[in-house]
């Protein structure tokens, strides 16, 4: 026989009461290696001249923020958050926003400009064809 005495039954129905609670509220801060990250095969975004030269468009639906240099250059990145898998569904100017904590992305590089996001933005290939850009995941 144990020498612990046994739990009552308010202990374990506290106990399987505060269990999932518990699991929400680490699945909610969870790292983004947690969540799917992005596109997983090519979409069309819409055309060329929706992104201005020196901007960013932020395509909601597919979760893609595009960017295009002075130079004409595109660039793509996935616009969920690698924080906690929230999409970033905020832009202004080049500057990415997640309403979940707060963090900021640099559209233009994926950097991190504000914190509790380390990591950057998971980048895209992006191409055009035709006058349509067409964003796709990396090889």
């Amino acid at each position: 026989m144990s020498a612990r005495p046994a739990a009552s039954r308010r202990t374990v129905l506290r106990g399987a009461a505060l269990a999932p609670v518990a699991g929400l509220g680490l699945t909610a801060c969870g790292g983004a290696e947690d969540t799917p990250l992005g596109l997983t095969e090519p979409v069309e975004l819409g055309s060329e001249s929706e992104v201005a030269r020196g901007g960013a468009k932020l395509y909601r639906d597919h979760r893609v923020v595009v960017s295009r240099s002075e130079d004409g250059t595109f660039t793509a990145y996935s616009s969920v958050c690698t924080h906690a898998g929230c999409p970033a569904d905020e832009l202004e100017g080049t500057r990415l926003i997640c309403p979940c904590h707060g963090s900021e992305f640099d559209a233009t590089t994926g950097k991190v400009l504000r914190e509790p996001a380390v990591a950057p933005l998971k980048p895209l290939t992006v191409e055009v064809k035709d006058g349509t850009v067409i964003a796709k995941p990396q090889a």
